[in-house]
């Protein structure tokens, strides 16, 4: 398979389960519930937000993965989708700017958690399949 082929299946795996709008309308909500200290909200979306994502790329495109050669394991990062692995590469594609460390409350001074919208994760998400591909598409 082919990285663009794997990319377009990417994508359509994901919008199956949500549309655009419907994933940046959670993210946006899950950062609202971060940013205003609403635990309780925040507790509510996080694990569905999280969940969504990771299921999607654990079970949805096992067999896209599998015909890539791509392995997939369990994220290492709390805001990661999953570790991606082939030719000796891996990569963790994540929800959020990388200098994010964690769920933990970050301070006012760092601007506090800025996830991705989902075009910006599908663009991370991209990125990162690209290094696993020993020759890209052109």
């Amino acid at each position: 398979m082919t990285l663009n082929e794997t990319i377009a299946r990417l994508r359509a795996g994901h919008l199956m389960v949500r549309d655009a709008e419907e994933w940046d309308e959670l993210s946006t909500d899950l950062e609202r519930a971060y940013g205003s200290n609403d635990d309780e909200l925040f507790e509510q979306l996080h694990p569905q937000f999280l969940q969504s994502w990771r299921t999607v790329t654990r079970y949805v495109l096992r067999d896209t993965f599998d015909a890539a050669g791509i392995a997939v394991t369990d994220p290492s990062h709390p805001w990661g989708i999953a570790i991606l692995s082939a030719n000796g590469t891996s990569c963790e594609p994540l929800l959020c700017r990388s200098e994010e460390t964690g769920i933990e409350k970050a301070g006012a001074a760092d601007g506090g958690l800025q996830l991705l919208t989902f075009a910006d994760a599908m663009t991370h998400y991209t990125d990162c399949l690209t290094l696993l591909f020993d020759e890209p598409d052109h």
